[in-house]
């Protein structure tokens, strides 16, 4: 019996595969995505987390002057370029506060296309996570890119939208003698080879980490809004919001600002929590390409204990008595 070739092709499923760069706001939107295209049986690709691989591949890419999360996204990227069919580049125009995030947001895919060769297609239609409607409109856009049908990509969404809803982020440690508020954009607190594990290090130190989801909305909200001119990035909303109201409440016992270099939006916010919080224990650290953390680990330790000399001579007792130093 003979088989006609084209029976035979018929038969064979070629899957898409779509690249995901672990990079920027991975941490946020990952779940989403991730469950919208499995949905979808689309084979997915993520790049390794942060390495020193990565990092040197995002140096090699990406423009001397960028800021340090946007040369370690070029590295995902270029890790993965000739391992998939289609990668998504997230133009993240607005987030869920109507605020905007970085600029660089707008134009990192134009970033990545003029700095990595041979790239394969992109998905890189503006994203507004203010707007379900809009949500909807980018996956249904990217459903049909996929070849999807409309009864597809609806099931698809309504799964990724109750994993992206129940997906939360953020630290809160219990039990240690003292307790710090670790600020900074999101891609730089949970990327530990970015950060050189931050938090284990203070951990080790016996000092607890609260990030700025445990805090209170509308409160961060307030402090933010009372600013002389109502704050356009986001992240204004969430650093300082979050300082003032651990520095009026006395919630913590100090503030640790990852910033990251070249960021001028981190140099503002860093200092507009500086020039409000008075004589409160303030630490800004500067992340950038250099991976020794000597330099790191002293300047940690160092304010660690100039939080310790600070409550036993001020008895400058903080709220959290139950798991704090000064208690």
């Amino acid at each position: 019996m003979r088989v006609k070739v084209r029976d035979i092709l018929k038969k064979v499923v070629i899957k898409i595969i779509v690249g995901i760069p672990r990079g920027l706001m991975f941490c946020k939107y990952y779940p989403f995505i991730q469950v919208f295209l499995k949905a979808l049986d689309v084979q997915i690709i993520t790049s390794e987390e942060t390495n020193k691989k990565i990092l040197d591949l995002g140096i090699k890419y990406c423009v001397d002057d960028a800021c340090f999360p946007v040369k370690i996204f070029h590295g995902h990227v270029g890790s993965i370029k000739d391992q998939c069919d289609l990668i998504i580049i997230p133009r993240i125009m607005k987030m869920k506060d109507g605020k905007c995030p970085c600029p660089n947001f707008g134009g990192l895919p134009e970033m990545i296309y003029n700095n990595i060769p041979n790239m394969p297609k992109m998905i890189s239609k503006p994203i507004y996570l203010n707007s379900d409607k809009k949500i909807w409109k980018w996956v249904k856009e990217l459903g049909k890119e996929l070849g999807k049908n409309h009864k597809e990509i609806t099931r698809a969404y309504i799964e990724a939208k109750k994993a992206g809803d129940n997906h939360l982020t953020g630290i809160k440690n219990d039990g240690y003698k003292m307790n710090v508020l670790l600020l900074g954009h999101v891609y730089n607190l949970y990327d530990s080879f970015s950060n050189m594990n931050i938090v284990k290090k203070l951990n080790k130190l016996g000092v607890g980490v609260v990030t700025e989801e445990f805090l209170d909305d509308n409160e961060k909200e307030k402090y933010a809004d009372n600013l002389f001119k109502r704050p356009f990035w986001y992240i204004v909303k969430d650093t300082f919001g979050a300082s003032m109201d651990v520095y009026n409440n006395k919630t913590v016992d100090g503030i640790i600002y990852l910033s990251s270099f070249a960021c001028n939006v981190d140099s503002v916010v860093a200092e507009l929590i500086r020039g409000n919080i008075e004589n409160f224990p303030l630490l800004v650290l500067k992340l950038d390409e250099q991976t020794g953390d000597a330099g790191l680990n002293t300047r940690i330790e160092a304010f660690v204990d100039m939080i310790e000399r600070k409550c036993e001579v001020e008895s400058n007792f903080s709220t959290l008595r139950q798991h704090t130093y000064c208690s």
